[in-house]
């Protein structure tokens, strides 16, 4: 939008206002969000079969009332990212929403060990050694190959221009761009799955006011958990597509070529200005196409652990998905940050060895 493009060059005074207008877009989105959440409770739709509400309760000044405490729960939650964001190290929404995806590790972790300890451990038994032994050998190869996935770039060699200035020369060093292989991050899954509950409740409304055998059938191929093959087929397609669609939002290969150009840069080879633009353009489809497979691998990865293995879909939940990668994010970027402000402090960082 060139209205918010204009703020964002206007400096503070701009994000102040696209920070504004985010905090008005959020009350809407929790409002209708809410909605649909104490919806889907009150119809069973995430239940299993009868709802989570009372029937002396399931009116609809109560959902109402459900709706405004979802949203005011949200908008403090959303303060207290920010109070953390201005007195504390940042990223205060991501670090309570890690919080919350670690708080539930206890609980997986005593339904994976419960059959173990009531059964004992013996070989080839739901609770054996060697599946136990598989589990946690997954668990670090998802996690390490996440990481490097996560900080994986693509240097594009840039050369800078050589310049006189009074008896010295100055530039003509050789440096790189880095581009992100997961240029995206999370965002793709998060909207993927936001909006894969949508066909879910619309089949479900229309299979109990519009009694059909086709609005059942397709409201268990979209829900059942998420475990179908048409939600993730639909999953995967919509991963893709939120990959380049938030890419294209966020990487602006014009603004990069008019900024190396203005800088006296350029990529070898390639002619500063529209010829630079579309070389950095096409690397960028390609490594997001990358990406995208990565993060969708990722995202279906629990159904496959769940549906292989036999284990409960809250174990199987932090072998990828929305909630792995958000820790592993958050987490690489909390402990950057906080090696920035050691280093600038003259302490040795995190990621340095002791002098």
């Amino acid at each position: 939008m060139p209205r918010l493009q204009e703020l964002q060059k206007e400096g503070e005074s701009g994000r102040k206002k696209i920070n504004e207008w985010t905090r008005r877009s959020t009350v809407v989105i929790c409002l209708f969000q809410s909605y649909f959440w104490i919806r889907a409770l009150s119809g069973g739709v995430l239940g299993g079969g009868g709802g989570l509400i009372l029937d002396g309760y399931d009116t609809f000044a109560w959902h109402m009332v459900g709706t405004i405490t979802m949203t005011a729960g949200t908008i403090f939650l959303m303060w207290i990212g920010e109070q953390i964001d201005a007195y504390g190290i940042g990223n205060g929404i991501s670090l309570l929403i890690m919080a919350g995806i670690l708080a539930r590790m206890p609980q997986a972790g005593a339904e994976l060990l419960q059959p173990a300890f009531e059964e004992g451990v013996g070989l080839g038994t739901d609770s054996g050694i060697e599946k136990l032994l598989l589990l946690s050998l997954i668990f670090v190869a998802v996690v390490f190959w996440v990481i490097m996935i996560t900080q994986g770039q693509r240097r594009i060699p840039i050369q800078s221009a050589k310049h006189v200035r009074g008896r010295r020369v100055h530039g003509g060093q050789r440096q790189s761009l880095p581009l992100r292989v997961n240029q995206a991050g999370v965002m793709p899954i998060i909207f993927a799955s936001s909006l894969l509950m949508i066909p879910m409740f619309l089949f479900q409304q229309l299979n109990q006011y519009f009694a059909s055998p086709v609005w059942g059938p397709l409201a268990d191929a979209f829900g059942s958990g998420g475990r179908g093959f048409v939600y993730n087929v639909s999953y995967v397609g919509l991963i893709y597509f939120f990959c380049y669609f938030w890419t294209a939002i966020t990487f602006n290969p014009r603004d990069m070529a008019s900024n190396l150009k203005d800088y006296g840069s350029f990529v070898p080879g390639y002619r500063p200005g529209e010829r630079t633009a579309a070389f950095l353009e096409q690397v960028m489809v390609r490594i997001t196409y990358v990406g995208a497979a990565f993060l969708a691998l990722v995202a279906i990865i629990p159904t496959i652990i769940a549906t292989a293995m036999g284990i409960p879909f809250l174990i199987a939940s932090f072998y990828g998905g929305t909630g792995l990668l958000i820790v592993v994010s958050v987490a690489l970027d909390f402990v950057q940050k906080i090696d920035s402000h050691l280093v600038m402090r003259n302490y040795p960082g995190l990621l340095e060895g002791e002098s």
